[in-house]
């Protein structure tokens, strides 16, 4: 099994940050959290932090665990952990999305999202109810 971490960024009108994914990588052009694959001996909050500064080069702070589950792709395993994040800055630019998009919760369904990233959204809607 293969940990991802995922950061759920929220802006100060209370936006998500969501990213498309690459269109040359697997599952591409679907939307996701962005974030990535935790390495050896590195914590998931280390991960996270060093993920989101490789790919969008915004520095963050990790705040809280929002929601970890198992999801099974046909070729691996994953375990999915999404965590409540905040910007430590304005700075940021898509270093590896096809695209970035700051949405509210209820723009969330208007994007095909990765099938592990779906069990966010719906406990983001159902957070949100």
């Amino acid at each position: 099994m293969i940990d991802v971490v995922a950061a759920i960024i929220k802006d100060s009108k209370g936006n998500i940050l969501i990213a498309q994914r690459n269109l040359k990588k697997s599952q591409g052009g679907l939307w996701e959290f962005p974030g990535g694959k935790v390495e050896p001996n590195e914590t998931k909050e280390k991960a996270l932090i060093r993920e989101i500064k490789e790919e969008l080069d915004m520095d963050i702070k990790v705040d809280s665990l929002f929601d970890e589950n198992k999801f099974s792709y046909p070729e691996k395993v994953i375990n999915l952990i999404a965590f409540n994040c905040s910007m430590l800055n304005n700075n940021y630019k898509s270093l590896e999305h096809e695209k970035i998009e700051w949405v509210t919760i209820n723009e969330l369904d208007n994007y095909e999202f990765a099938p592990a990233d779906i069990n966010i959204v719906n406990k983001l809607k159902q957070e949100n109810l």
